[in-house]
């Protein structure tokens, strides 16, 4: 299980998602996909905040005092609810060596 200070999640994590939306891009973040009950909140999800934008499918949820977005809810093709991890806040991921897949998501 890997952690940050507002959530834990399950994965072993060796790929991420490098996307150039408008949002993503601007953000910097390396994403991965987990099914929701992956995640395990540590904190008051009052203390979350969420933004939608464009086709408003995605929650991305972000804390109310530093502004960092480490997770996104969404749902994947099938239907199963999802989360999309940013790898950035998992400090004992080696970024270095994720492989990094580049999603168009400019044109999505």
């Amino acid at each position: 299980m890997r952690q940050d200070q507002f959530f834990e999640v399950e994965g072993d994590f060796k790929d991420a998602i490098d996307c150039n939306c408008s949002y993503c891009r601007r953000r910097g973040s390396l994403l991965a996909f987990v099914a929701k009950d992956a995640l395990h909140l540590k904190t008051d999800p009052a203390d979350i905040e969420t933004y939608r934008f464009n086709t408003m499918k995605l929650s991305h949820n972000f804390c109310k005092v530093c502004g960092v977005e480490p997770y996104g809810e969404g749902t994947a093709p099938d239907g199963k609810a999802m989360i999309a991890v940013n790898l950035r806040c998992l400090p004992d991921v080696d970024l270095e060596k994720l492989t990094i897949n580049k999603w168009n998501g400019a044109e999505h």
